[in-house]
């Protein structure tokens, strides 16, 4: 993993537990992550960790947004979510913005293993949920 990420052992093997299609479509979107990070002011380094024994993105050092995990289930195994804090409007404006995308309830977006990655809405909401904190204190203090 490039530069903006320190590879921490533990999440290797989260990813490692996954069944080989889900775990690259989980690569793929921890890479829309990081690059999503990477070229967004503001945001600086991601912390790698595992939150429920799953790979999640933090932005510990800047604050700029919501934490970012990712998930598999043998319950929907043809699926790999992205999950945002279920207290945030996150979900529901990614809904209004992407019809088209899938989600569960107000928590996830799921996307499935054998497509291709939808990369500019999914750029779109990672960059929203990395940047949620410093928009939501911009929108209360504007007039």
């Amino acid at each position: 993993m490039a530069g903006r990420l320190i590879v921490r052992k533990e999440v290797e093997a989260a990813f490692n537990a996954m069944p080989a299609s889900a775990r690259r479509k989980a690569l793929a979107l921890r890479r829309l992550i990081v690059d999503t990070a990477g070229r967004v002011d503001g945001v600086g380094e991601l912390t790698e960790t595992l939150k429920w024994g799953e790979p999640a993105y933090l932005t510990q050092q800047s604050r700029s947004g919501s934490t970012i995990r990712i998930g598999w289930s043998a319950k929907r195994p043809d699926r790999v979510g992205l999950f945002f804090n279920c207290r945030t409007t996150l979900v529901d404006t990614f809904r209004s913005r992407f019809p088209e995308l899938e989600f569960e309830g107000n928590r996830a977006l799921l996307v499935p293993v054998k497509s291709a990655l939808p990369k500019p809405a999914l750029q779109a909401c990672i960059e929203s949920a990395l940047t949620y904190h410093r928009t939501k204190l911009r929108s209360k203090s504007a007039p």
